[in-house]
């Protein structure tokens, strides 16, 4: 059994910890219990990171592809030989069942072998011209990155963050969630110990207003990167026009899914059910709308609510669970504001609406019944607030149209989903969804080489792809006479 690590900050590759500081208690979201006390960052170990980013950049920006490429080949590495007590420590922080805990780590390994790849393909071009003149087009690393990451995947958001960085040639500073540390420095270490520069990737943890109040100040760094609600987005977004800091922004979403009667309801029924639950639906792309056709309805409505009810919730480390606990304390509350909300307006509660109690969880944890909701009115605070949680919205719709209206009624546009036979309709939905990611009969709407990002009030520019290591780069066209 992992037991869980000694927690720290990472600046200069030096791991900084005690010294009267502020801590954060990290607690396990299956029993309530404090698990590890992190120390916070006060003005002058920010300060400390940012000299060393400023630092690491001049020495990686001068690094060559092969060499970022063997950093982040030695990490993917690493990263898998680790799996296993990585993943113990996600589930030990997060709550998220092991095998998903696992599977997070594996993605991260896949992204950065991609990444290593890119390396090699951040190609300039070179322009027509008269005899006698040259003008050149280059990509160059944007400079030291702030990054923040969320705790709802933590291995897998941090991984984002770092490897693309790092890929483009930027040194990094990395702020994740203070309810998941473990997870964020393991992904660190496996990098450093893959021969990564100590002072191009720091880690550090605080109150988050302070820490990004702080590094988004300073004229070092030049690009800022967030995953995070559209509230929290919005505000950082004004603290880095201050100093024109580029953004890279993945914000909150709130899911369609378009069921059509011409749909395999029974395939779309598996496929919807296992990517709702998953993580406990604590996941900024779940799918959550349902929007379904009135002929098809009854039939995904009572199938949906099945496997929803057959659900087995337990802690994460139990091999028995299916879903585990939410990640904190707050995210039940929220669910019983929303569901309570919700049916006091008229909506149908099908299953779940509760905390479950069981020999296997007890009073302690933070777990949610898995809940199944339909015909709730759109001015319903669940309909238009996203609930980040297990809860499922099903309404009848009367026809392709009135479905597509829906849809992007939201000012939301993270990834969404279809399900339909007719090939024409498919490429309407294609046309038609204002969405950055969609996926037609298909829950997987990302990948390593795959943009990974939204629009509208889900934010703008994307990770993951050649797309993430753009993201880190400016453009500069120099001209020769």
């Amino acid at each position: 059994m992992t037991t869980y690590p000694a927690l720290h900050m990472m600046i200069d590759g030096q791991q900084i910890s005690g010294g009267g500081r502020r801590t954060h208690a990290v607690v396990n979201p299956a029993t309530g219990e404090v698990i590890g006390e992190l120390p916070l960052a006060e003005a002058a170990d920010l300060d400390r990171a940012l000299e060393a980013a400023q630092a690491g950049f001049r020495v990686w920006r001068k690094s060559t592809p092969q060499q970022r490429a063997a950093v982040l080949q030695g990490a993917a590495r690493l990263l898998m030989e680790r799996q296993e007590d990585m993943a113990r420590v996600v589930t030990m922080e997060e709550g998220k069942v092991l095998a998903e805990a696992r599977l997070e780590v594996a993605v991260v390994a896949n992204l950065f072998n991609f990444y290593a790849g890119e390396t090699f393909r951040l190609y300039g071009r070179a322009l027509v011209r008269p005899e006698g003149m040259r003008s050149t087009v280059v990509h160059e690393p944007v400079g030291p990155v702030a990054a923040f990451a969320p705790w709802n995947f933590p291995v897998s958001n941090c991984g984002r963050k770092l490897g693309a960085a790092i890929a483009a040639g930027c040194s990094v500073i990395l702020k994740a969630a203070e309810e998941t540390p473990a997870s964020a420095l393991g992904v660190l270490q496996c990098l450093l110990d893959a021969g990564l520069p100590a002072n191009v990737a720091q880690a550090v943890f605080g109150v988050p207003d302070e820490v990004s109040r702080h590094l988004l100040a300073s004229p070092i760094i030049r690009k800022l990167s967030f995953t995070g609600s559209t509230v929290v987005g919005k505000h950082l977004v004004k603290l880095a026009s201050e100093d024109m800091k580029r953004t890279t922004m993945e914000l909150g979403g709130h899911g369609p899914v378009l069921i059509f009667a011409d749909a395999d309801i029974e395939r779309a029924l598996d496929a919807m059910a296992a990517a709702k639950f998953r993580n406990a639906g604590q996941v900024c792309i779940s799918p959550t709308r349902f929007i379904v056709e009135e002929a098809a309805f009854p039939a995904f409505r009572d199938g949906f609510a099945q496997r929803a009810a057959a659900i087995r919730v337990g802690p994460g480390l139990d091999a028995n669970s299916q879903m585990g606990p939410m990640a904190n304390p707050r995210r039940p509350e929220a669910m019983d504001r929303l569901i309570g909300d919700a049916k006091a307006r008229g909506a149908k509660l099908h299953t779940g609406g509760e905390r479950p109690v069981g020999d296997q969880i007890g009073n302690a944890g933070y777990f949610y019944a898995p809940s199944v909701l339909s015909e709730i009115p759109l001015d319903a605070a669940i309909m238009n607030e996203e609930p980040f949680g297990p809860v499922v919205l099903i309404n009848p719709f009367a026809d392709e149209e009135a479905m597509f209206a829906e849809a992007n009624r939201l000012p939301y546009g993270l990834a969404a989903y279809a399900w339909t036979q007719d090939a024409k309709r498919q490429q309407r939905i294609g046309r038609e969804i204002e969405s950055g990611m969609i996926g037609i009969n298909t829950a997987m709407v990302a990948g390593p080489d795959s943009p990974f990002g939204g629009m509208k009030w889900s934010g703008h520019g994307s990770e993951d792809g050649p797309e993430g290591v753009m993201a880190c780069l400016v453009t500069k066209a120099v001209h020769e006479g």
